[in-house]
């Protein structure tokens, strides 16, 4: 739980807690799993949160909703919802289930233990959970070996037809081994293979492809995965222009550097599959973007997110070419106010030098002496002032904003750490002494 926590940021901490709650609340058992567990084990960012819930997982879209969530899609199939906490927190529940197949070989999905859950994943990275439950907290399971793929950097697949069971699973492979940087063993790589070539893929539902093309653009390098998939065969699933000159791996490439420019805590927010959406179809006509929009079941919101980024990136490069921006505090207040997905767009959009070379100070060096500031600094500023520090209060965001301001301008440096407390006696001659045995 140590791990876990340490590993989380605060915003995502805040979902496991109201996540555990809802479920235990509700008499229901409840596991992280999936990404979350093998991001935190292998040593990578943590995405995106999954929790296999023993019950009527959808139950607790309710409590969840009314603490703040936002549904993004919803499977009644297979009982599991995505959804969107405040601080942009993305998580998955779903119901712990079994998975059998009929003797026609119809896929039949049943509710089920965590055990018969994981039994039933892609990859045995992907089949590790820890328990959340009052009485069990922190409980590792592990029932396939996943930890030692992971030492191995390795994807193995659960069962001989995980392919053919969901074929989207293909096109996850693809962007799970390259961002992990891990390979298939001899047999997942052979499955993978021979499902290509028997064209499971052709199979895959218009709503998965449009979820796998939203995720290929979250990618940290989508132009690897891109390259990957057409090498496969693949990118055609989304439109059978995209393959050749249309591919457009280049400009896909000169998005990533761009992206590359934002602060790590930032970054995450840029990671907007808008950019990519707009760049990935840069070279095709109406006609062809018109029929990818329908084959992936593309919402109207998600189209209009990258199919608007030329206007406002126009309008955006227009004010950061005015003089009065010459003061790094107005920069900043400018370019605060802009969705990263749109600042990332413009990098890639404009060749104005001007608009360039401000947007790059604020993101490499505005930005991050703004975030030198704390809530604490502010609370000290008003106390001097012998005023109330409220976080809530307008007073304490006005604050907050005039420092900011002064530390982008220069006025003020980042506050020294304070001294460390002097030591006591005893520990100041245990100190001495194993200066002198190392001497």
């Amino acid at each position: 739980m140590f791990m876990l926590e340490s590993h989380l940021s605060v915003p995502q901490n805040k979902v496991v807690s109201l996540v555990q709650e809802a479920a235990t609340s509700a008499g229901m058992g409840v596991f992280l799993t999936g990404g979350a567990m093998r991001d935190m084990l292998g040593g990578f960012h943590i995405r995106d949160l999954d929790f296999a819930i023993e019950g009527r997982a959808l139950a607790l879209l309710k409590p969840l909703t009314a603490a703040g969530a936002r549904i993004g899609s919803q499977d009644d199939r297979r009982k599991s919802a995505e959804l969107v906490f405040p601080g942009g927190v993305t998580a998955q529940i779903a119901m712990a289930r079994r998975e059998t197949r009929s003797r026609t070989g119809k896929l039949q999905i049943a509710p089920g233990t965590i055990q018969e859950d994981l039994r039933w994943r892609d990859f045995t990275v992907n089949s590790i959970a820890l328990a959340l439950n009052r009485s069990s907290r922190g409980l590792l399971i592990d029932p396939n070996n996943g930890l030692a793929d992971l030492e191995r950097r390795e994807l193995r697949t659960l069962q001989s037809t995980t392919f053919y069971d969901d074929p989207v699973r293909l096109l996850r492979a693809a962007r799970l081994r390259l961002r992990l940087g891990f390979s298939f063993d001899e047999k997942t790589a052979a499955q993978y293979a021979n499902a290509r070539e028997a064209g499971t893929q052709a199979s895959i539902a218009v709503e998965e492809l449009g979820r796998e093309l939203l995720a290929l653009g979250r990618e940290p390098a989508p132009s690897e995965v891109v390259r990957v998939l057409d090498q496969d065969g693949l990118m055609t699933l989304f439109s059978p222009a995209l393959q050749g000159p249309k591919l457009n791996l280049a400009a896909l490439a000169k998005l990533e550097r761009a992206r590359r420019l934002f602060p790590p805590e930032v970054e995450s927010a840029a990671a907007d599959p808008a950019p990519f959406l707009w760049v990935l179809t840069e070279k095709l006509t109406p006609k062809e973007k018109s029929a990818l929009i329908r084959t992936t079941a593309m919402t109207r919101s998600a189209t209009a997110a990258w199919q608007a980024l030329p206007a406002r990136a126009t309008k955006l490069a227009a004010a950061l070419q005015k003089a009065d921006l010459k003061r790094p505090s107005l920069l900043y207040a400018v370019l605060a106010q802009v969705p990263a997905p749109d600042l990332l767009f413009l990098l890639y959009h404009s060749s104005i030098r001007i608009v360039h070379d401000r947007a790059k100070n604020y993101l490499q060096k505005y930005l991050p002496l703004a975030q030198e500031v704390t809530p604490g600094e502010v609370e000290a500023a008003l106390a001097a002032e012998g005023r109330p520090a409220d976080p809530q209060s307008s007073e304490f965001r006005k604050k907050y904003q005039a420092l900011i301001a002064d530390r982008v301008d220069g006025k003020t440096r980042k506050p020294e750490p304070p001294p460390p407390p002097p030591l006591d006696p005893r520990t100041r001659a245990a100190v001495a002494r194993a200066a002198r045995g190392r001497a």
